[in-house]
């Protein structure tokens, strides 16, 4: 009878603990839980992951992302090992550390050591609650427990990591670590862990920026506690003096971070720059202006031509609403390119087989209707070639180019390169050869990138999402051609560099100065003037940019890529050596007093579709004075011709662009398409 009493009883004491431990259960599923998805600011990155710029949160704190994995081991440890011996194995309350926490507030009568674990301290933060009541210390208790039931240990490490307080507006160990030490918290020092584990018991009284003495101290009590449990080395706690200063946050290239923040969307934007290019271009830009008054600004971009990829972009020598108008990005802004069109001029002439680089021209005072260019020194040399013509950037020369091209093919060329031109009026006339249209440094830098891409540049972009394939602008023998001139252009003295290809231009009235270069892998932009467009006296390209650009080559890589060899087709050959009517160009005023039989395709018409017999078209002409050339794609076929009649062998079915030049520089063409 005794025994079944005995029974009976503990039967309903497991039943009464079943049930308490059911209600307690319950107790903890029905908590209220805060919102767990914490906001961190969202953070562009480098190319290599680096972070380039972080902005704040909506709160203006800041807070970034962060995991476990982002984190020194030795930190995590360590924190655990002082702030919650047992995390990995309570359940969200450690009753031994209360229980000693509890005795020793009896015993001193006052606080000597929380009982709060790392689960029951992420519980204050996320409902940024007091300690300072009882219901608040069983409401932390309680929510405690439900996110031990609902989360992993690393998720809650892992909140803790986000949230814990560090003075001011810092939150989290990432913020933290960049703000007082300038470096992720992937790799710390003994000295830097302690700081950042002694800093959230009370943030605002330890910060090391304001109160450095009460820092060091409860570093110092952190760092001797830790050898004293033997979780450290006795040289571990070696560390007397403190790094008091905190540092701003990384701002690299604010004004793409802004555009790529505001049009890409997301919390972690990943881009193609390289952090350390971008830093060393910076520095570089504020030392440039800064030797050239208080109104001067630059901007400088740096593209891979072979990928599109931007890898660097500075807007302007500062980021501040100064004299220098520094918050205006004058990578974006359109302005006047000066001189920097005239190679584009030039390679749609080469590919027309209107020129070659050995070609005479004329540089002789011009009128082409109302309008008469003038040199830019008042000079004029009669013939020279078109190749010392581009290097001494004539005017006169490339404007009669331009005359026989027509203007609205050179606007379609720009925009087939990616560009967006904005015209003064209606129409384009011959002054946009000088620089009468609006581009923007980095559109004259995609200009230059389609250039040196013959086979098909990209459009240049920061992320890479937004890169993709243009059609080619230029053959590759008249890329070849601009890119061979180009890298015999004078070069600024202490501009080592021989094999870059660039171009320098100045604006009407010295408003602004360019220079744009490119080698076998990467194209550097530089405009410098001001951004309200005033003139800057004396401001040429060659003497102001042109320095700035090769310096910039200097700070990306230590040696050149390589331009590419000449291609199959170009004709390397003097002037005496070229067919005829490629030896000396014929500008539209000399035409005038010619007769007037140009060449004509007889046959066949343009648009036609030709089979081809034995591989061959056969295409006819009238009229025009022999010896003929004939160009095939640009490229001559037949040369010293005179006969009316060629059998042209296009590389296979497709279109075929045919162009016959007479013995006085007149031409005709016609496209077909050979079956």
């Amino acid at each position: 009878m005794r025994l079944a009493r005995t029974f009976g009883v503990l039967a309903v004491a497991l039943w009464a603990a079943a049930l308490g431990r059911d209600q307690f259960d319950g107790w903890v599923d029905r908590t209220e839980m805060p919102e767990l998805a914490i906001e961190t600011g969202v953070e562009v990155l480098d190319r290599r992951g680096s972070l380039l710029r972080a902005f704040q949160t909506s709160d203006d704190r800041w807070r970034l992302s962060i995991s476990v994995a982002d984190v020194d081991p030795e930190f995590l440890r360590l924190l655990i090992r002082y702030e919650d011996k047992r995390f990995y194995s309570h359940a969200g309350v450690d009753p031994v550390a209360m229980l000693r926490a509890t005795a020793q507030a009896v015993g001193n009568g006052r606080v000597i050591s929380g009982g709060s674990t790392l689960t029951m301290q992420v519980a204050r933060l996320l409902e940024e609650s007091g300690t300072g009541s009882w219901p608040g210390k069983l409401r932390q208790i309680r929510l405690a427990l439900a996110l031990e039931q609902r989360l992993s240990k690393e998720q809650i490490l892992s909140l803790y990591l986000v949230r814990a307080p560090y003075g001011g507006n810092l939150e989290g160990l990432r913020a933290a670590s960049l703000a007082y030490y300038r470096k992720e918290p992937r790799r710390l020092t003994p000295t830097q862990i302690a700081m950042l584990i002694a800093l959230p018991q009370s943030p605002e009284s330890r910060r090391p920026d304001r109160f450095p003495k009460l820092a060091l101290l409860a570093r110092n009590r952190v760092l001797e506690r830790l050898v004293g449990d033997g979780a450290l080395k006795p040289e571990d706690n070696s560390g007397q003096t403190l790094r008091a200063k905190r540092h701003d946050f990384a701002a690299l290239a604010p004004h793409l971070t802004d555009r790529v923040r505001s049009s890409e969307g997301g919390q972690v934007i990943r881009t193609t720059l390289d952090a350390g290019i971008q830093q060393k271009l910076e520095r570089l830009a504020a030392k440039a202006v800064g030797e050239g008054g208080q109104h001067l600004s630059a901007a400088i971009m740096v593209a891979d031509h072979q990928t599109g990829e931007i890898i660097a972009s500075v807007g302007s020598a500062s980021y501040a609403n100064d004299r220098r108008g520094g918050f205006i990005d004058m990578t974006q802004a359109r302005r006047s390119p000066g001189s920097t069109l005239k190679p584009l001029i030039y390679g749609m002439g080469f590919d027309q087989g209107l020129i070659h680089p050995e070609s005479l021209i004329s540089d002789r005072p011009m009128q082409f209707g109302a309008y008469a260019p003038q040199n830019f020194d008042g000079l004029f040399r009669g013939d020279i070639r078109v190749r010392e013509a581009l290097q001494a950037s004539l005017n006169l020369p490339v404007v009669s180019v331009l005359d026989r091209l027509g203007p609205a093919n050179l606007i379609a060329k720009l925009h087939q390169a990616g560009t967006s031109p904005q015209l003064a009026g209606d129409q384009a006339g011959l002054a946009i050869a000088l620089g009468g249209l609006g581009l923007s440094l980095t559109e004259l830098v995609q200009l230059y990138a389609a250039i040196a891409q013959p086979d098909g540049a990209k459009t240049l972009a920061a992320t890479q999402k937004n890169i993709a394939p243009l059609s080619s602008v230029l053959s590759k023998r008249a890329s070849w051609y601009i890119g061979d001139i180009l890298k015999g252009v004078p070069r600024p003295a202490m501009a080592g560099r021989k094999d870059v290809a660039f171009k320098t231009g100045t604006s009407y009235g010295h408003r602004d100065a360019w220079a744009i270069g490119y080698d076998g892998r990467h194209v550097i932009g530089v405009w410098m003037g001001r951004v309200d467009g005033t003139p800057v006296p004396g401001a040429f390209g060659g003497e102001l940019a042109a320095p700035l650009m090769f310096q910039a080559f200097d700070k990306v890589k230590p040696q050149s890529d390589p331009l590419p060899a000449p291609p199959r087709d170009a004709l390397l050959l003097g002037n005496a050596e070229l067919p005829r009517p490629m030896q000396r160009f014929t500008s539209r005023s000399e035409q005038k007093g010619v007769a007037q039989d140009h060449p004509k395709v007889a046959f066949p018409p343009d648009g036609a579709r030709v089979a081809r017999r034995g591989g061959a078209v056969t295409v006819q002409i009238r009229d025009g004075v022999a010896p003929f050339t004939w160009l095939q794609n640009g490229a001559p076929v037949l040369t010293n011709s005179w006969e009316r009649q060629a059998q042209l062998v296009p590389s296979g079915r497709g279109y075929l662009q045919v162009r016959v030049i007479d013995a006085r520089g007149r031409a005709a063409g016609t496209t077909i398409f050979a079956e």
